[in-house]
């Protein structure tokens, strides 16, 4: 692939429900190799851009490329087998309470039909260990785990089948402070192990500057700022200023109903 070449490439998008103008005009290019963490208001758009690039949405307009290739332009086959490539860790980990760890650790290696029991069993408890849990919690039923503990089996069924891209739905939601940071420290490691490209949402600001090498801003459905991570605190404008650290007076206006 030509370093010109984003590996994720947003192009015109736009996404509206019932008239409302969800997604206005969104561009926005992910290098190969880096982790792109977008942040935003509640309704600006941010799972909505998600869901558009993992095909669980479709678009109103604009298009959505993965190494070059327009999705909306290939045969259903391929773009299935292209949006296999993507690894997703949900918000509240999203594990199916009748199967044990190990298979939820597993479900898209035996969905696929490409791997045997025994050997999704085996690569289960490969990638237990390296988000830090022993082999024996794949015996466990979900309800057994805490909150951590199941952020991080959501963490490794996101990457059991060593995906290209991965994606990350407010990994830090409902953790504390501490357990948010060793969930950051995992992600980090994982992606930096797989090389993969990732994007992020989420509302934690110091998860973001933790988990980012690049950040953007939704607002309104639009892209109003992109930059380095490291900046989101000090970026100099002011919608990113205000959300960022979390001021009550500024040029967003919330909403309010009595």
């Amino acid at each position: 692939m030509s370093a010109a070449v984003a590996k994720i490439r947003v192009r015109g998008l736009r996404k509206a429900f019932a008239g409302k103008q969800v997604l206005d005009g969104v561009d926005l290019d992910v290098a190969q190799g880096t982790s792109l963490v977008v942040i935003g208001g509640s309704g600006s758009g941010k799972s909505v851009l998600l869901k558009c690039i993992l095909g669980l949405m479709e678009p109103d307009e604009g298009s959505i490329a993965i190494d070059g290739q327009d999705l909306a332009a290939l045969d259903p086959a391929a773009r299935a087998a292209r949006r296999a490539e993507i690894g997703m860790l949900f918000q509240n980990a999203a594990l199916f309470d009748s199967l044990p760890v190990w298979e939820n650790v597993a479900f898209g290696l035996l969905a696929q039909g490409g791997m045997g029991r025994e050997a999704a069993r085996a690569r289960a408890g490969e990638v237990l260990a390296q988000v830090g849990l022993a082999a024996s919690v794949g015996e466990l039923s979900p309800a057994e785990l805490s909150g951590g503990m199941q952020k991080r089996v959501g963490l490794a069924r996101a990457i059991a089948a060593r995906p290209e891209i991965l994606f990350f739905d407010e990994p830090t939601t409902g953790l504390d402070p501490i357990m948010g940071a060793v969930i950051d420290g995992l992600i980090v490691e994982c992606v930096r192990t797989l090389g993969s490209t990732a994007i992020a949402i989420t509302h934690d600001m110091a998860s973001a500057v933790r988990i980012g090498d690049k950040a953007a801003m939704l607002f309104r459905g639009r892209l109003v700022w992109q930059g380095e991570a490291a900046h989101l605190l000090d970026s100099g404008n002011p919608l990113v200023d205000q959300f960022t650290h979390g001021r009550r007076d500024g040029p967003i206006q919330m909403e309010l109903r009595r």
